[in-house]
């Protein structure tokens, strides 16, 4: 189950950076034509909530089958650069990246506000989620 799990979360990694720019540039192209926040917006943006929800339920799986997460947990480990990354950087991280694009949707769902800046939502969390994301993804694995 450990093997299924870590495969399908490294390969939704890979789709999860390649949703979330396609979801900004999308967005960005919306914005740029003064478009209205219609469905195409709403429905793109959905698609890059569920799936980092999709990922952070598997993440937090791993993390508590994985002998790299918490049963790894201690102080030495913390000394350890990649046990470090692994137990706490890693996880927080990508909770905080979650949160973000969370607010951003909520954020844009907001009908009082124009549709310029229903779109500047959206740009802004996902675009600072997207940094944070593929600045944790762990590329030392895959040289």
């Amino acid at each position: 189950m450990y093997i299924s799990l870590k495969e399908a979360h490294n390969i939704m990694g890979m789709a999860i950076l390649f949703l979330l720019l396609f979801a900004i540039i999308a967005i960005l192209i919306v914005f740029l034509r003064k478009k209205p926040f219609g469905k195409f917006s709403k429905v793109v943006s959905l698609i890059g909530l569920i799936i980092i929800h999709l990922q952070i339920n598997i993440g937090i799986a791993l993390y508590f089958l994985s002998p790299l997460g918490k049963s790894n947990f201690s102080g030495e480990s913390m000394k350890h650069t990649i046990s470090r990354f692994y137990i706490i950087e890693h996880p927080i991280g990508m909770i905080l990246a979650a949160v973000l694009i969370t607010i951003g949707y909520r954020r844009s769902k907001n009908t009082t506000r124009t549709n310029a800046n229903r779109h500047l939502q959206i740009l802004l969390f996902y675009g600072i989620s997207l940094a944070i994301i593929t600045y944790l993804i762990p590329w030392f694995l895959w040289n």
